[in-house]
This record gives C-alpha cells, structure tokens and sequence, in this order.
C-alpha cells in the first residue's frame, strides 16, 4: 500500500501541449455533438447531483437521497431549513458544479498531480455512491468510477495523462450547455421544480435571472480554465 500511496501522490510528467489541445477539441466535440453528449451527460449529471448533496452538507443540511436516472436527470434529497442561505446555495449549486469541477481539476493538473486526480475523483464517487438511492444511479456512478480506475491502475503514465485532460476539459466545457437546456426546457414546458425556479421562489428574483447567472458564471469560469492552461 506505500508504494500505492506513493505513486498517487507523485508528480507525473506533463504531457506534450498537443495531448493538452486534442484533448480540449475532443472534449468540446463531446459538449457539441448530440450522439455523444447523450452519453458524457450522465456525467453531468453526477457532477450536478453531487454538487446539491456537497454544498447541502456543508450548509448543514442532512442528506438523505441521490437518484440518477437514464433520461440524465436527477435529483437530491436533503433535510433542514426550507429557506435561508444554506437552501439557496444547496439548490444554486447543481448548475455550477460541472464548471468549478473542472477549474479544480485545471489547478491539479497544473501541479502535474495527474494521478491523485484520478483517485481522488474515484473517492467522490465512492463517498457519492452511499447516497444513491436507484439502481440506474448506482450502475451510473460504479460505470463512472470502474472507468477512471481502470484508466489509473492499468495504463501508462501517458494515457493517464490524455485521459486526465479530456475528463477535465470536458466537466469544464460540459457546464455550459445544460443552462441553455435548462431555459429552453423552461420555455417548452414550465416546471416549478427546475432549479432556477426554485431558486426565484426562495429570492424573489425572477427564475430567467438564474439562468443568466448561471451562464454568465460557467462561462466565467471555463475562460479561466482555458487562460490557466494556455496563457
């Protein structure tokens, strides 16, 4: 296990700025395309889901569910305050947390901790997983994390590397567009239940002004990511 531990917590080499671009457009391809964004999207929506059940916690909220479900849709179960600071953030969360996701793992990458990133986004999901209350949810996180470790035990240094790089360009490039899904589906079918409805019945602001916010803020943050990495 020390040799395990040391391997993890080592500085791996960085990899050539080619890996780094192909990576980027791949990922972006990822967000763009309707065939493969189907797919990538669950991961969204862990990200999502995990980012309401993170903040709730942190907020003192009591957790008590996360459901995945195929249509990419989830939803997180927490108890406490109905209102106040800690419920507006549990709930402005889920819309944010692919993007800083991804920014966190731009500044880990940056320090060459490619490895550590791997296993440490298994230990999310493993900590996520006791939480999952729907057997779509738990295929989706153990597919998720069986991926990642399959990746981070059994390949070189190198596809660890370009394997890093696209999770994490597309976690950041991935935050962006489920905000235009979002009001477009508020549009076609009004839900009081979105999150951006949600959010206008705890402030009192109008749910249209969160969706705006949320893009201006993913977009703010995946420029940062991308000026970290290439400026």
């Amino acid at each position: 296990m020390g040799d395990v531990w040391q391997e993890v917590l080592s500085v791996q080499p960085e990899p050539e700025r080619w890996i780094i671009v192909t990576a980027a457009v791949l990922a972006l391809a990822a967000v763009l395309l309707g065939p493969p964004w189907r797919i990538a999207r669950n991961v969204v929506t862990i990200a999502h889901e995990g980012g309401h059940a993170l903040v709730a916690l942190l907020s003192g909220r009591q957790l008590t569910a996360i459901r995945l479900h195929s249509d990419t849709s989830g939803v997180t179960v927490s108890r406490g305050r109905p209102t106040g600071v800690g419920m507006v953030l549990t709930v402005f969360a889920g819309y944010v947390a692919s993007s800083v996701i991804g920014l966190l793992g731009i500044v880990m990458l940056m320090s060459d901790r490619i490895t550590a990133l791997l296993w440490l986004s298994i230990v999310v999901l493993a900590a996520m997983l006791l939480m999952i209350r729907n057997i779509y949810g738990v295929v989706s996180v153990v597919g998720t994390g069986a991926v990642v470790f399959g990746v981070s035990w059994f390949t070189p240094p190198e596809v660890q590397a370009a394997f890093a790089y696209l999770f994490i360009w597309f976690l950041l490039f991935a935050g962006i567009r489920p905000v235009f899904e979002l009001q477009s589906q508020r549009m076609r079918q009004p839900s009081p239940h979105s999150d951006a409805d949600q959010l206008a019945r705890l402030t009192g602001l109008p749910g249209t002004l969160w969706v705006v916010v949320f893009g201006l803020f993913n977009l703010a943050v995946t420029g940062l990511g991308v000026w970290l990495l290439f400026f």
